[in-house]
């Protein structure tokens, strides 16, 4: 009879528990010193290993010929109890005898000592199920058992627990396992297995999983039933998800305004197998991931990504301020909400968000109305100082023919614009300090807190020959963070302001300057002379 691998794989020894070394090494010193607690509570996760832990732990302290605290798995202790057929490890199952009575016949038995062991263990897995007259009823044999007994709660709601039952308990807290962890695992299966699996297809199946051991497993033996080599592509159509590369091209989508695309992403989810609020979940969790990438100084640290993964992110991240990530969170997050409130809607939910997602004007929340305020009032502070309004290039639309009145007027337009100038070169005549930059950067972090990262490592510098404002930034992710449209047009108001002088933000120009380099040393070295 065949036999699931995630029973085939369970771990026999606490050696072999992936990613809860601080729970099995504590375990292995108890065993082995003897030091047996009377009641344990593991706690965390499902799939992360606690009734795995749990029997071994049973087998460890009824093994006859134990090893550094693990069992031994020979001895006929222990080949009793791995075939379950030794009478004094019970095992039960709360959210099936949740009631009193099942709780009254184990206070009943405890009296007995082992038949064939030397302790006697119950396991109770889901306890959190237990009614409450069921918990009053274990209290008190829970706080004094007899010597011979043992008892191994298990649970992934702690909080459902009462405050009595776990102060009465020595508590353990599994964690989720990492993803590398489960990667490690799943490949090292695969071989014993005889399961062609790709890196890639491994990785998707570990953060599937999201943490749980189990899981993975359950999803490897799932896909590989079909016998075929399981590569990205494969694993992905099993279990009915989108592929990064889709979900990457429908953010760019978004930003770019590109509408077929959208509805062509929709339609395809739509007819496929892949629930749509599944796929919705995997937008929301990219959302996330680009706002770390936005937000914090380390991304990696707070990523379960690959450093090529972590990189794509980034370059997506760029495209959007924090506003409008957070903004987006919040409408992706209240759809998610109707779709699984009305789940007959779920495609015209999406359409009608994802169009909400590429015009803020379209959008009722709060900080997509900030968003717009804020713009408004940077024109009138143009207008006010006699700087004529710069519209922000529109997003790329697909190419329409014009009449010829209409290309007359286009050309016509452009001509009254400035003309963009190249990029100065260090060749170019010095630079003159701007001697209000501190106090500039002050005003300016008050409207955006982005430009808190300029007080640190920049300065401006003023371009007269050429008629621009140049910008030197020592840190990249501050740089990243104010060359949206919105952060230059407000430092194009402030610098114009105080020149006296209209400087669009075309003409202000963004700079990296390394410690290290001649120039770059230089202009850090005067940072305070300024």
């Amino acid at each position: 009879m065949y036999q699931a691998l995630y029973r085939k794989w369970r771990p026999a020894t606490f050696d072999d528990v992936c990613g809860q070394e601080h729970i099995t090494e504590i375990l292995k010193y108890e065993t082995a010193e003897n030091r047996i607690s009377h009641a344990y509570l593991f706690c965390g996760p499902r799939g992360t290993g606690k009734t795995s832990c749990a029997k071994i732990l049973a087998k460890a302290i009824n093994c006859l010929s134990p090893i550094n605290g693990n069992p031994c798995g020979e001895c006929a202790a222990c080949r009793a109890i791995e075939s379950e057929s030794a009478t004094d490890v019970l095992e039960m199952d709360a959210a099936s005898n949740n009631g009193v009575d099942a709780v009254r016949a184990i206070r009943d038995e405890v009296a007995y000592t082992p038949s064939g062991l030397k302790y006697r263990v119950y396991i109770v897995d889901e306890v959190h199920m237990l009614s409450i007259s069921a918990f009053n009823a274990l209290l008190k044999t829970l706080e004094e058992p007899p010597a011979h007994v043992v008892f191994i709660l298990a649970t992934t709601e702690l909080q459902k627990l009462p405050a009595t039952i776990i102060s009465r308990c020595q508590r353990f807290d599994f964690r989720r396992i990492a993803t590398d962890a489960i990667v490690g695992r799943l490949r090292y299966i695969a071989e014993q297995e005889k399961i062609s699996l790709t890196e890639g297809a491994a990785r998707i199946l570990a953060k599937h999983a999201a943490g749980g051991m189990r899981d993975a497993i359950s999803l490897l033996d799932l896909c590989s039933s079909g016998g075929e080599t399981l590569d990205e592509a494969y694993v992905t159509a099993s279990l009915g998800i989108n592929s990064t590369e889709s979900l990457h091209a429908l953010v760019r989508a978004i930003h770019a305004r590109n509408y077929e695309q959208i509805f062509e992403f929709i339609r395809t989810v739509a007819a496929s197998s892949v629930d749509l609020a599944v796929s919705w979940r995997d937008l929301l969790s990219l959302y996330r991931d680009m706002l770390v990438v936005k937000s914090a100084k380390h991304p990696a640290l707070y990523l379960d990504a690959t450093e090529a993964e972590t990189k794509q992110i980034a370059e997506l991240a760029a495209l959007f301020t924090s506003e409008e990530l957070l903004c987006h969170l919040r409408l992706l997050d209240d759809a998610l909400v109707q779709m699984q409130r009305d789940g007959s809607t779920k495609q015209m939910i999406a359409e009608m968000t994802l169009i909400r997602l590429c015009d803020p004007r379209l959008s009722d929340d709060p900080s997509a109305m900030l968003a717009r305020i804020a713009t408004v009032e940077e024109k009138v502070a143009r207008l006010s100082l006699g700087i004529p309004d710069v519209p922000l290039a529109a997003p790329a639309q697909k190419a329409e023919k014009v009449n010829e009145s209409a290309a007359a007027d286009a050309d016509t337009t452009i001509a009254d614009k400035p003309t963009p100038l190249p990029t100065p070169t260090k060749s170019q005549s010095a630079l003159k300090p701007l001697s209000y930059w501190l106090e500039l950067v002050e005003a300016l972090s008050k409207e955006n807190r982005s430009a808190m990262g300029m007080r640190d490592g920049s300065r401006g510098y003023l371009d007269a020959a050429n008629e621009r404002i140049i910008v030197r930034f020592g840190d990249k992710f501050t740089m990243k963070m104010m060359s949206g449209d919105a952060a230059k047009a407000a430092l194009a108001v402030q610098i114009s302001t105080r020149e006296g002088k209209n400087y669009p933000s075309e003409r202000i120009l963004y700079e990296y300057v390394e410690k290290g380099d001649t120039e770059g040393d230089d202009f850090f070295d005067k940072l305070e002379n300024i």
